[in-house]
């Protein structure tokens, strides 16, 4: 029984691992390696971008929320559908011209050097935490399904992601996320979706079986609804794996149009991962650990070889994301913290991105062998992210009162408030986001006003529009 499941996903990654590595012709130039020549079409675009934005905290988080929560645990994922609506209408307008590798390069554009600096490492770290949070979903749903040991789950998936990362680049990530997209879409909406809800007795099963507390939107809470718009769609806006795909886009016109395309598509997958967790909570023996709900309702509720194929869609998720965001790693290391650290002009080289790529990799395998709660670690890499660097990006964007000791103190002030409250009230709290982000506000408001001084002629030119 198992052996058709493994035949299936030793297929899968074998064609993964082809198609990402046949890529790799293209990436001839460091733009071509970094963010695919800036020349992906609408199609291609939407595919690839709502790949990277849906990965395992989407997926297997997802489930695991509605069988918890039931529907209401779907605001996770609508939060990034909802800021892919606003990066698509309101900033993909204002940035894409500007011609960008990375997020933090424009704070050096709006502030200096140090910035830039600080920006990237904050930025890194939190790439760094996400690519972890995919490979624990990897091992996660491999050991359930077909029974792979989690440790030799996460080094399995972990090495075919980094390979292709590291020979191709941007242009390989888009074209196997294009691929990783259409397995998804099938495997979730088309299978998973209708076989969950059938196994639980329907709907009308379902809400005989089920509190009626599962079916209201707000069953999970107004405090953690809200700190997944304070963590999710605040980070979504600024995170450096969904620019690094928006750069790819030809023009303005194709990364306004799929930003609002995959943000419809997010929250049908929202509501889908919820409703299928809220199946499986009719079915299944209460689970010790929640993280296991995907595994244990694709291993309830479909065939052999089925669910072969529902690995492959639940792997496709988390690779997608989890490649985007180990390159997002090593290109801001590389451009917006070693380059400005030795005062070097113009970009890195495809060698040293792919040597980084490789060594970050490394990194985040051996860290998701030592840890197992994926909303946790989703929730520590988003705190890090909007907690230190939403408000001197956003604020880079739509202050022209620029202060550069604003942006930098409030840089500082806010990841030292995440990391403090991370270490005083735990990683299920939700008082570092509000301490960071908090704090870095205040900060950047107080300094900025006291400077009280405009950009440079130099520096408006250099970000007009934005």
């Amino acid at each position: 029984m198992v052996t058709l499941d493994l035949v299936v996903l030793a297929a899968y990654l074998i064609g993964i691992l082809v198609v990402g590595l046949w890529a790799q012709r293209k990436a001839h130039t460091q733009e071509d390696f970094l963010v695919a020549g800036r020349s992906v079409g609408p199609v291609l675009y939407s595919g690839t971008l709502a790949a990277v934005i849906l990965g395992g905290g989407s997926t297997v988080g997802g489930v695991k929320l509605g069988y918890l929560y039931g529907i209401s645990g779907m605001w996770l994922v609508v939060m990034y559908g909802l800021a892919m609506i606003v990066v698509g209408v309101l900033l993909v307008p204002r940035i894409l011209k500007l011609k960008l590798f990375t997020i933090p390069e424009l704070l050096e554009r709006r502030f200096n050097i140090p910035a830039r600096v600080a920006g990237g490492v904050v930025m890194a770290a939190y790439d760094l935490m996400i690519v972890v949070t995919g490979t624990i979903a990897a091992g996660a749903v491999m050991e359930v399904i077909v029974g792979i040991p989690r440790v030799l789950s996460i080094l399995l998936s972990s090495a075919v992601v980094i390979a292709y990362s590291v020979f191709g680049g941007m242009w390989s990530l888009t074209q196997t996320d294009i691929v990783q997209f259409v397995i998804k879409t099938i495997g979730m909406l088309f299978i998973l979706l209708p076989a969950s809800i059938y196994y639980a007795g329907g709907f009308a099963g379902m809400h005989a079986s089920l509190p009626p507390e599962y079916f209201s939107l707000t069953h999970i809470g107004g405090g953690k609804i809200l700190s997944f718009f304070m963590l999710f769609f605040l980070g979504m806006l600024i995170g450096q794996d969904g620019w690094q795909r928006v750069f790819t886009a030809r023009s303005v016109k194709v990364a306004r149009d799929g930003g609002l395309y995959v943000g419809l598509y997010c929250i049908v997958y929202a509501i889908a991962g919820a409703l299928i967790g809220a199946a499986g909570h009719v079915f299944l023996p209460p689970l010790a650990n929640p993280d296991l709900a995907f595994g244990s309702i694709v291993n309830a509720v479909l065939p052999p070889g089925v669910r072969g194929l529902l690995l492959a869609a639940s792997l496709s998720a988390i690779m997608s994301t989890a490649s985007a965001c180990v390159l997002a790693t090593s290109t801001v290391l590389l451009e917006d913290v070693w380059l400005p650290l030795r005062k070097s002009t113009g970009s890195g080289s495809i060698l040293q991105v792919r040597m980084l790529t490789l060594l970050f990799g490394i990194v985040a395998t051996t860290i998701a062998c030592l840890t197992t709660d994926v909303i946790a670690a989703l929730s520590v890499a988003y705190d890090i992210l909007v907690g230190a660097l939403f408000v001197p990006v956003i604020g880079a964007i739509l202050w022209r009162r620029v202060s550069a000791r604003a942006a930098l103190a409030s840089i500082a002030v806010g990841g030292i408030g995440v990391i403090g409250f991370l270490r005083y009230s735990g990683v299920d709290s939700d008082l570092p986001i509000y301490a960071g982000l908090g704090s870095s506000f205040v900060v950047y408001v107080v300094l900025t006003l006291v400077d009280g001084k405009e950009a440079p002629d130099t520096e408006r030119v250099a970000v007009q529009g934005i």
